[in-house]
């Protein structure tokens, strides 16, 4: 089970866009996918396989997932960023934070 899921607040930790807060849109292995982070246009030669259009094109690049935090509490200005740990409540895995101890949802 990764430790950071889609639609988690996250914080990089490294790289160009250090510090900078932003929203999971997709986790695909080890790479996270950011909100407005990573977008970078590609230009594309036309050919047959692409319809015969050829034109610029809007990708994502992802950032490894290494290289960010998971917001443990989530007060808008507030943000705190830390360590997750699991515990079992009724049956469920849930995540916790390790600093604070509470359930991060």
């Amino acid at each position: 089970m990764k430790r950071i899921k889609k639609d988690d607040l996250v914080k990089v930790t490294t790289g160009g866009h250090k510090g900078k807060i932003a929203k999971v849109v997709r986790v695909d292995g080890d790479q996270v996918y950011l909100d407005k982070i990573g977008e970078r246009t590609r230009h594309m030669r036309a050919n047959q396989f692409s319809g015969g259009q050829g034109g610029k094109k809007e990708i994502q690049l992802p950032v490894h997932i290494s290289n960010v935090k998971l917001a443990t509490e989530t007060v808008k200005g507030q943000e705190k960023f830390g360590k997750i740990a699991y515990r079992i409540k009724d049956e469920k895995k849930v995540r916790i934070a390790k600093q604070t101890g509470k359930e991060i949802k």
